[in-house]
């Protein structure tokens, strides 16, 4: 089920148009995320995770510098993400469901953003790549 070319443009085309912005919609689906979803909290108790935090935009800025290395590396996503793999299933433990969680806030979160790009096509063009960060996160669970 690999991106076919089509979607990799997409992804890759509203990467760009994102910018410098990317960081600021990571960290608005964290928000989110930490709001819809409250069991992800458990993860950051040594963080405020209150909207606008200092500490939220930071941790908001990794997942963005993460995503956007994996839009650089479509075609060895599981060798791009194997670090922050293997961090977060071995040290940090997270359940992988969270990442599923997260990248269902990204996606609104972008299509609150961008809504005259966010056609049925480019949703799951980013749908499929999210599908297939999670998948190379969670490799190194099993």
């Amino acid at each position: 089920m690999a991106l076919s070319a089509a979607e990799r443009e997409a992804v890759c085309a509203l990467w760009r148009k994102m910018g410098d912005n990317v960081g600021i919609y990571t960290t608005e689906a964290l928000e989110r995320t930490f709001l819809a979803f409250p069991s992800t909290k458990t993860y950051f108790p040594h963080l405020d995770l209150s909207p606008g935090s200092a500490q939220v935009k930071a941790h908001g800025r990794k997942v963005a510098d993460a995503l956007t290395h994996a839009v650089g590396h479509l075609d060895d996503l599981p060798g791009a993400l194997s670090e922050l793999s293997n961090l977060h299933a071995r040290k940090l433990r997270v359940d992988p469901v969270n990442f599923q969680l997260l990248c269902h806030c990204l996606l609104v979160t972008l299509a609150r953003h961008y809504p005259g790009d966010f056609s049925p096509a480019m949703q799951a063009s980013l749908d499929k790549f999210l599908h297939h960060v999670t998948s190379a996160l969670v490799s190194q669970y099993r």
